[in-house]
């Protein structure tokens, strides 16, 4: 199996869709939810989904200090989202600290010491050529987003909780999974561009093996320079929700939700399902564009009509948003029903 962890590189891990997005999630969950699970949710957690989407981002914020110890340390910049869990940190410095060594850093990775493994749970870096998920492919880890969704439901359904994972009670299992469904519709947390000197797209599953000069951390090396505020990496860039649409569903996304498929399969294999789904979108959302190689794990993306494309754009936040909070919806009531 060939896993790569890309995301260990950077010096911030990227949100997929921020804390409004994850709080949009949350709120059409909550209305697609069965009484029985409702009240499941405010038993175990105290909170609705809207506001517990964060706490797994929330947690990032816990660092490993100058003597070896972890600590919650605030980020200005993220901390209104997380005022919520503000008597919460111990529980989340004991989470990361259950989850910080136990996988495997890509070779030469520096940031072992710095950024715990629970970070690594947040995405996966699937090549985009590819047209399903499995785990023999490259960007793929035991540890990845697929892998950490299904520990999370295997706590919830009372088993045991599956190696290297380390969740010691229900209530952190909803936490993450709160956050984890969220995150797998955002196109740039399971697929990843993969890019050559020449800008184009290289495969890492036909040599079985990652150019680390190929890698573009799911689009955070890949800028856009007519970003004039924020960060301008791509991968930012999908992680932003349309700004009509505040931290609160309206009733549009929830009625999309509403009419979308429920899953038949087993429980057990929906992460892998909706992880292929994502794979099959980000193609669009990588379609229409080239890359320019401007420097080492430095690339400019440039549209080939940018104003189209950030419209389409706007459309499949829209519906990967309403797919993420029909999908925990219905996760969290099959698990109590």
């Amino acid at each position: 199996m060939l896993a790569i962890v890309v995301g260990l590189y950077l010096p911030n891990p990227a949100s997929a869709w921020g804390p409004d997005g994850h709080r949009l999630v949350g709120s059409i969950a909550d209305q697609l939810l069965s009484p029985t699970a409702r009240q499941q949710v405010k038993t175990l957690l105290g909170v609705d989904l809207r506001e517990a989407g964060p706490w797994l981002d929330c947690v990032k914020s816990v660092h490993r200090q100058a003597d070896g110890s972890l600590a919650y340390v605030e980020d200005p910049l993220y901390e209104p989202p997380c005022t919520p869990f503000a008597n919460d940190r111990a529980a989340m410095v004991d989470y990361a600290g259950r989850n910080w060594i136990d996988c495997v850093y890509p070779e030469g990775a520096s940031a072992a010491s710095n950024l715990g493994c629970h970070n690594t749970y947040h995405f996966d870096d699937i090549a985009s050529q590819r047209d399903k998920f499995d785990r023999n492919y490259a960007g793929s880890s035991e540890h990845d987003l697929v892998a950490a969704t299904n520990a999370a439901i295997a706590v919830l359904l009372g088993r045991s909780t599956p190696p290297p994972f380390n969740i010691k009670e229900k209530k952190e299992a909803l936490m993450m999974l709160a956050h984890l469904v969220g995150d797998m519709t955002q196109p740039l947390h399971v697929a990843a561009p993969y890019l050559g000197p020449d800008g184009s797209l290289v495969d890492p599953d036909v040599t079985h093996t990652i150019d680390p000069s190929t890698e573009t951390a799911g689009g955070n090396w890949i800028h856009d320079p007519k970003v004039l505020k924020g960060s301008d990496a791509f991968h930012h860039a999908w992680d932003d929700t349309p700004d009509d649409l505040g931290d609160t569903a309206p009733q549009a996304l929830v009625d999309a939700a509403k009419a979308l498929p429920v899953d038949t399969d087993r429980i057990e294999n929906w992460a892998a399902i909706w992880a292929t789904d994502t794979i099959e979108v980000s193609k669009q959302a990588m379609a229409n564009v080239t890359y320019q190689k401007t420097g080492p794990r430095k690339w400019t993306i440039i549209f080939s009509d940018r104003d189209t494309y950030l419209k389409d754009a706007d459309k499949l936040k829209r519906q990967q948003l309403a797919k993420a909070g029909a999908r925990l919806a219905a996760v969290v009531n099959r698990i109590f029903q």
